[in-house]
């Protein structure tokens, strides 16, 4: 149940990045850096929700769940994480990061989607 408890802490976590956006950050920000972190709480928000259904596959037997967790974790600290970290600094190169963050998260829902794909019926 270890996917489930971080899908929702991560949950929480994106709820608490997007509400510091709208309301702590809306007047520090231009309108581009914080369109910058409301894409990284948004993905983290999707990435959570993907977190606990790995966490619900995982509890229902599935094979290989926690390859698919853990590159869904990858991808919220790298695409997530750059993206707050780009908005809060404004250092532009952070925005490097971010495609590997997005290769993470792909991995993640391939591995997911083999997964599944491995316990069809006959």
């Amino acid at each position: 149940m270890i996917w489930l408890a971080l899908g929702a802490l991560n949950a929480l976590l994106s709820v608490a990045a997007g509400a510091f956006g709208a309301h702590g950050l809306k007047a520090r920000l231009s309108p581009e850096l914080l369109a910058i972190w409301e894409t990284g709480a948004r993905y983290h928000t999707y990435h959570a929700i993907g977190l606990c259904i790995v966490g619900l596959c995982a509890h229902a037997g599935l094979p290989r769940t926690s390859i698919a967790g853990a590159a869904m974790l990858v991808g919220i600290a790298l695409f997530s994480g750059s993206l707050y970290a780009l908005a809060l600094s404004g250092v532009r190169a952070l925005g490097a990061v971010t495609p590997l963050g997005g290769l993470a998260f792909m991995v993640g829902w391939a591995a997911l989607a083999w997964s599944a794909w491995s316990q069809r019926a006959p």
